[in-house]
């Protein structure tokens, strides 16, 4: 009798980035859909959402996040900046994919969610190391003309996926 292998793969968030890029195509993500697209076409079993400084008014946001099962990450940021709404996550997440890579045995491969081009280095390091799974693009006028080398299985627009992950009430709290 065969073994059936489990696939470990996690997703690594920029927050700003998928609100931006989803906002400017005018909807918005649910959440508890998305995780679960993650969980089910790419076996993601940790998604590490990224966020800017933490503001007291965006609890809500914060609470379904968490509540949909993603791992909230805020960016650290002085207390002279702490007023000022600035995401700028690029280096938490890289430094997260870094540290999984480091000290993370059991896990397959990584999806990254932004088309930030800042990434470009991260996931060229992924891709010989065998740890790239897939970048999803918010909107394809998001995608970094850094990333047209990849191949098109390499990467996907959540434009295409609107119909399963969008957020249904525009009021509700998503992305």
């Amino acid at each position: 009798m065969e073994e059936k292998v489990k696939i470990n793969n996690l997703a690594f968030i920029d927050g700003q980035n998928l609100h931006m890029g989803t906002k400017e195509c005018g909807w918005k993500v649910d959440f508890a859909k998305f995780r679960i697209y993650l969980k089910d076409k790419y076996k993601v079993t940790d998604a590490y959402y990224f966020l800017g400084c933490k503001i007291e008014a965006q609890n809500d946001l914060y609470n379904n996040l968490r509540q949909a099962g993603f791992i909230t990450i805020f960016k650290e940021h002085g207390s002279d900046l702490a007023t000022k709404k600035k995401g700028n996550v690029d280096t938490d997440l890289v430094f997260e994919i870094m540290k999984n890579l480091i000290d993370n045995n059991s896990f397959n491969k990584i999806i990254i969610v932004s088309g930030d081009g800042d990434y470009k280095r991260t996931i060229n390091y992924l891709i010989r190391k065998d740890k790239f799974e897939k970048i999803l693009f918010p909107n394809r006028k998001f995608a970094s003309s850094l990333y047209y080398y990849l191949r098109a299985r390499s990467f996907d627009c959540l434009e295409n996926l609107k119909s399963y992950i969008q957020l249904e009430n525009i009021n509700e709290k998503g992305s």
